[in-house]
């Protein structure tokens, strides 16, 4: 579940941090915009979303590992792609 609500967590992240003035990458993000330090903001965005992508790539492989019903299906689904 964790892994499914990584983008909540990002999100939290930068109210938490501009909330509290702890240093971070959301607040990183924050103070950006309000400079409007471009590179800045794009590296940032860039940069969380490719972190996003492989958490939940990450994730989708575990569930298909972990999960005999999933399982079956990719075996099956590489079974009939075979005989093709």
């Amino acid at each position: 579940m964790v892994g499914l609500n990584f983008g909540t967590l990002l999100g939290g992240s930068v109210l938490t941090e501009s909330i509290f003035s702890w240093p971070g990458v959301g607040r990183f993000v924050v103070d950006s915009i309000s400079y409007k330090d471009t590179p800045a903001v794009l590296g940032s965005v860039v940069t969380l979303a490719i972190l996003f992508t492989i958490v939940n790539l990450i994730v989708d492989l575990l569930y298909a590992f972990l999960d005999p019903r999933i399982k079956s299906e990719y075996q099956s689904s590489w079974k009939r792609a075979k005989k093709k």
